[in-house]
């Protein structure tokens, strides 16, 4: 294949990358995206293949490691739920940082094969992109894999802090860097494995202090990260594609990671340093008690309403109520009830979670409001039913200065006339963090799976 005929094959498949991405942008586009995505990466592949054709055992392994990991991929494509996409999409994420730090390990002990030198005379430049691939790597695979570990249960969404935990952080940093000026003078290997290990360590301290509440963020970062390494790898390879590919998701992942820390009140740099969570004094006592409501009266209270909006969270997600969740905004709007949905940046475990589930379930997408659009608006709304939703509507990110999520900015819910919040049980959600407003006066707790009690609440609603 000429160079010629690689270099447009990749120009065509870094124009559907580019494609997907647009058609991720929105929840209405997102399917058609992943096919251009699909696209991309199918001419990408085969592209890459034929540049130098494998023979032999190569490419017995080659195909083999194709089929392996292609079934695994489609097996867990068709059973895993929406609801653990996001602990998927860390776990990807980790495969991603520990595939990069498997190439520069190849590219270390065999550089001949990558065309960037002999063991013991790997190019300046290599060994530079080497070092730095495999540094974001295992950040992204040590960070990821404590990212799935809260997502899915198995470790606690509470920050985990100690003291002098950012000057450790500091000093880690400081000496992977000096470690990493040392590699590209001496190339040396127990250095290069150092470097690896100290990475693998920061990833995981960096990570660990971050809560539950701001997990939607770490996922967008961690993509990033992802993105940035993959680069490294293109450029290290010599692969113009994975440099713009890497780059483009890179990105793109940033970009999204500095627009949801804007919509949050947090720092960019924060994110990245793993300074979440820190908490500056004891927080405020809540007074009075949770009140609950049958769902009669809730159902009573929806049809004499005017006024409804529906927030989403994670329990929606959790009791996979969409569908429901869709036909009774169909059945009050048909009653010429004004039913519109207020969606926060980080609604769910996953940027655009609740987008997701809402478009999949055929809710107009012209009522699915973000939060600024429809923040004051709850004065004048008579009902609010809130499906599993936690820290975006705690008013403590207003009140309490000592909150873990002070600062934050939640849908104001408060303000409604009814707030009505459908929740498993009284425990404190994900991220640990109790919320005031579920003591207010003019609020009602609905216990129980959500899809049950909407199936219920349906079945009043004519």
């Amino acid at each position: 294949m000429s160079a010629n005929l690689i270099s447009f094959l990749y120009l065509i498949s870094g124009i559907f990358f580019i494609l997907a991405l647009r058609g991720l942008s929105n929840p209405e586009s997102a399917r058609m995206g992943n096919y251009f995505g699909i696209i991309g990466m199918v001419i990408a592949a085969f592209t890459t293949l034929f540049i130098s054709p494998p023979g032999g055992i190569d490419l017995l392994l080659l195909l083999g490691g194709l089929l392996i990991g292609g079934t695994i991929g489609l097996v867990i494509a068709k059973k895993i739920a929406m609801t653990a996409m996001p602990q998927l999409v860390a776990a990807f994420h980790s495969l991603v940082g520990l595939a990069a730090v498997l190439v520069a390990s190849a590219a270390l002990y065999v550089p001949s094969s990558m065309g960037i030198g002999t063991v013991g005379d790997i190019h300046l430049a290599s060994l530079i992109e080497m070092g730095l691939g495999v540094i974001i790597g295992a950040i992204t695979f040590s960070g990821s894999v404590i990212a799935f570990l809260k997502l899915q249960g198995l470790m606690s969404g509470s920050p985990i802090v100690f003291p002098k935990q950012h000057l450790l952080n500091l000093i880690i940093a400081i000496g992977i860097v000096s470690l990493l000026v040392v590699f590209t003078i001496t190339e040396s290997h127990s250095i290069y494995w150092t470097i690896v290990l100290l990475s693998f360590l920061i990833g995981f301290l960096i990570i660990i202090p971050i809560g539950g509440a701001d997990m939607p963020v770490v996922v967008s970062m961690l993509n990033s990260y992802s993105g940035w390494t993959a680069s490294a790898a293109g450029f290290m390879l010599g692969n113009d594609l994975l440099i713009v590919t890497g780059a483009l998701v890179g990105s793109s992942g940033a970009i999204l990671s500095y627009i949801m820390c804007k919509a949050m009140n947090r720092k960019f740099l924060s994110v990245i340093l793993g300074g979440w969570g820190d908490v500056t004094g004891p927080t405020m006592d809540i007074e009075g008690e949770m009140k609950p409501i049958d769902i009669d009266s809730v159902a009573a209270a929806l049809n004499d309403a005017n006024k409804i909006i529906i927030v989403p969270g994670y329990g929606m997600a959790v009791a996979q109520a969409q569908s429901t969740v869709s036909e009774l905004t169909s059945r009050l709007r048909a009653k010429n009830k004004e039913v519109r949905f207020g969606i926060h940046p980080v609604a769910g475990r996953l940027p655009g979670h609740m987008n997701v589930l809402l478009a999949e379930a055929k809710v107009p997408y012209d009522i699915v409001l973000e939060m600024d659009e429809i923040n004051d608006d709850f004065p004048d709304t008579d009902v609010v039913m809130i499906l599993g939703a936690n820290d975006i509507v705690n008013p403590a990110a207003q009140e309490d200065p000592n909150s873990p999520i002070a600062g934050m900015p939640v849908l104001e819910v408060w303000k409604a006339k009814q707030v009505f919040i459908s929740k498993r049980g009284q425990g404190k959600g994900y991220s640990g963090i109790e919320n005031p407003l579920f003591f207010r006066e003019n609020s009602r707790m609905v216990y129980g799976d959500a899809k049950k009690s909407l199936d219920t609440i349906l079945q009043s609603i004519n």
